[in-house]
């Protein structure tokens, strides 16, 4: 087995790359190199969760770790729970990956993802010697879906007494782990609620619907005619939004939004705001317009957590809809992020149209990806003097971005510029250059 951690935990096609002995084995790894006496676990609904959550307990019994299932839940309240009780989390989830897909995120005691240097001493371990039992005896896993009440609380009280009456919502909880949660705090806050794929079945996770597929919640927001629709993804920790046209709103508009909003009231510390070398060019220029630094960090929301803390920001994220609340939360939190976005908009009394227009203006951007056998990274020296030379045609009013998928075999090709067509023609060139390198490497 070679699967080895990405941008956010390991992933693979379930009982397929990810195997129930494979997980048994890395839950052991885990445990001893974390070192908590108890781990807290859930996860998001696919139907080989079940499988793999016993697999994860049998890995954790080995090793003398206690253990609290809180069942289907989404990843934030695992990290909740491990934040308050300073353990250890585990969450099966394979994010907005299809069903057939499935993977393991950790949090360390105190609920942060974990550092490159913890994923390394866990794969070091999983390709070592075997792992032999502690010997110690483990008391079978609790069923604790009861730890998930703390976690809800604290989502009310990030609005500090406030409420979201009259506020009516749209939200798709991508079948996934958001389905039965989400509408219940949002109506418990005094929100109208629309939910749609919410139904899950283990098989429609992700299915043409939630954060990656907004097409059907722009519809239902402006046959409801809500204000605001929420997309989650399968675990929930990530939200991107649409207006009352259904026009769509991504992560960088809303980080942009909660930037301006803090930073108005004096709650923005440093007036600095963390994203990651995804986002846009257009969110740069605005934010340096209005006084906000920005810091920049590689692609995955554990880095943006990282350079949070290590300066004491506020606020950070990514364009993909992970937002992380450093005052509120240890990771990104896509029903905290709705919440904050609701009361922004009750507090301005003002449309979501109108705060992401003001916010910034995304410059055009094309993203797509060419798959790749082998080590994706392998690839970007040789692409080098093509890519320089895109970048010089660009000159200052573009940006270019090629880098290996931190979750797929796949490279990503992405490049901003003044206008669309522009952008294409660079992401086309740079494509048909990375097809003929392919196939060169192809005949040798």
């Amino acid at each position: 087995m070679n699967l080895t951690f990405g941008t956010d935990g390991v992933r693979g096609r379930a009982h397929e790359e990810l195997t129930v002995p494979w997980v048994s084995k890395l839950a052991r790894a885990a445990a001893r190199v974390l070192g908590a006496d108890t781990f807290v676990i859930g996860a998001d609904g696919r139907e080989s969760g079940p499988a793999f959550v016993q697999a994860l307990c049998g890995g954790f019994a080995a090793e003398g770790v206690k253990v609290w299932n809180l069942g289907v839940v989404p990843t934030p309240a695992i990290a909740y729970v491990a934040a308050q009780e300073n353990i250890a989390g585990a969450m099966v989830s394979a994010s907005h990956n299809g069903y057939q897909d499935n993977g393991i995120k950790f949090f360390a005691p105190g609920g942060r993802k974990l550092t490159d240097a913890m994923q390394a001493e866990i794969e070091a371990l999983l390709v070592g010697a075997a792992l032999v039992g502690s010997g110690k005896a483990a008391e079978p896993a609790s069923e604790r879906p009861d730890l998930i009440d703390g976690w809800v609380a604290s989502l009310a009280a990030s609005l500090q007494g406030r409420r979201l009456d009259g506020m009516s919502v749209v939200i798709d909880c991508a079948n996934g782990a958001a389905s039965e949660i989400a509408p219940r705090v949002l109506r418990d806050l005094g929100c109208t609620v629309t939910a749609i794929n919410n139904l899950p079945n283990g098989r429609n996770i992700n299915a043409d619907c939630g954060s990656t597929h907004p097409a059907q919640l722009r519809e239902v927001v402006q046959l409801a005619g809500a204000a605001v629709g929420l997309a989650f993804d399968g675990d929930a920790d990530r939200v991107l939004a649409v207006d009352a046209a259904g026009e769509f709103v991504d992560g960088d508009q809303l980080i942009g939004i909660f930037a301006v909003d803090l930073h108005e009231r004096g709650m923005l510390t440093d007036d600095t705001v963390v994203i990651t070398v995804m986002t846009n060019l257009g969110f740069r220029i605005a934010m340096r317009e209005r006084g906000i630094r920005v810091h920049e960090t590689a692609v995955g929301d554990r880095y943006v957590l990282e350079a949070l803390e290590e300066h004491g920001w506020a606020l950070g994220g990514e364009q993909s809809g992970h937002v992380i609340f450093r005052n509120l939360a240890t990771t990104g939190d896509g029903l905290l992020t709705g919440l904050q976005l609701l009361d922004a908009l009750q507090r301005a009394r003002r449309p979501l149209s109108a705060l992401a227009g003001e916010t910034m203006t995304r410059l055009p951007q094309v993203l797509e990806n060419v798959r790749v056998v082998g080590d994706a990274a392998a690839l970007l020296p040789v692409l080098a003097d093509e890519i320089a030379a895109v970048e010089a045609d660009l000159g200052d009013s573009g940006r270019v971005l090629v880098r290996p998928s931190g979750t797929e075999p796949l490279l990503r090709v992405m490049v901003e510029a003044a206008s669309g067509d522009a952008a294409q023609a660079a992401v086309d060139r740079l494509i048909a250059a990375t097809h003929e390198l392919l196939r060169r490497e192809g005949t040798r």
